[in-house]
């Protein structure tokens, strides 16, 4: 009986450890996923204030040429 047991014992550690290898790779595997959605939303925002910078700085140069032109006249 106590052969039994230890042998149990043993498998039970076993697939202790085991079961907390896959939860441990499931939620590795959801912060990656995680962090890779942030990181995408982060480049979208930062594209997005480029892009915003460039048209501001068109639009500051044709109100800039505007008033050189202004003045010439």
């Amino acid at each position: 009986m106590s052969a039994i047991l230890s042998v149990a014992a043993r498998w039970g550690g076993v697939l202790t450890i085991i079961l907390l290898v896959i939860t441990l790779l499931k939620q590795l595997i959801a912060l990656v996923g995680f962090l890779m959605l942030a990181i995408k939303i982060a480049l979208i925002i930062l594209f997005v204030g480029l892009m915003l910078l460039i048209v501001l700085s068109m639009l500051r140069g044709r109100g800039r040429r505007r008033r050189e032109e202004a003045e010439e006249l």
